[in-house]
Formats: C-alpha cells, sequence, structure tokens
C-alpha cells in the first residue's frame, strides 16, 4: 500500500496565458506557488483540499474524460461573478433530483468545471451514524 502525503490535478492547456488568465483571473483561484519562466512557467493553484497545477504545453486539449468538480459556499454569487469576469456559463445553476445545486463552465480548451452547491440539509453536509 502506498501511503499518499498530497496530490494534485496536472493540467497542460494547449495555450498556458490564456489558460492563467481563466484559472487565475477570471476564476480568481488563489496562487499556492509558481515557477519557471517562459515557456517553462507553472501555477499552482488552491482548489480547496486539493490543489490544481497549469504548467507546459500540450498540442491537443485534455481528454473530454476530465472533469473538475469545485465545491463553492454560493453557486448563485459564484455564476454572478463569473459572467461579470467574461466567463461563458454553460448552464447556469440547477438544483439536480440528487439534491446537489450545480452549474457548468468550461475553462479555454473546454475542460468541463462543476461549481457545486451543498445545501444545508443534503445528506452530504451530515456526518454518518448522525
Amino acid at each position: 500500500m502506498i501511503h499518499v502525503l498530497g496530490s494534485r490535478v496536472l493540467l497542460r492547456p494547449t495555450d498556458p496565458e490564456r489558460s492563467l488568465v481563466f484559472y487565475g483571473e477570471q476564476l480568481g483561484l488563489p496562487v499556492y506557488r509558481e515557477f519557471g519562466t517562459g515557456e517553462h512557467r507553472g501555477v499552482v493553484y488552491f482548489l480547496g483540499g486539493g490543489f490544481l497545477e497549469v504548467a507546459g504545453r500540450w498540442e491537443t486539449p485534455p481528454s473530454p474524460a476530465l472533469k473538475l468538480w469545485l465545491q463553492v459556499a454560493d453557486v448563485t454569487a459564484a455564476h454572478a461573478e463569473l459572467l461579470a469576469a467574461g466567463v461563458e456559463v454553460r448552464r447556469a445553476p440547477v438544483q439536480e433530483p440528487w439534491g446537489l445545486i450545480e452549474m457548468w463552465i468550461a475553462d479555454p480548451d473546454g475542460t468541463e468545471i462543476v461549481l457545486v452547491e451543498v445545501p444545508a440539509d443534503h445528506p452530504l453536509r451530515r456526518r454518518p451514524g448522525i
């Protein structure tokens, strides 16, 4: 068995500068660390309990199988903030049959990002056995 000490999602965009603007300025993700310069520049962003590293360049966009799931406190407020920042919203906030409130956006390469609000009465907010 391995003992995992940390983890992060590595994203290799087709246009690194465009993606850094999207994640850093439009989404406003806080920076954990930056490294390198020029074409070797990378930025690691905080994602709640994890990290997203945007670095390097890839010729083709990431697989459509890759999705980012980001829990936010208030998806309606996030919707307004993202629209004001010029982010294209693919689907406005909707309460799903499973109880979560979800909104869908995508990064410049088309990687889908779901922003999720967990309502106060949702089972994810309750501790097991209580």
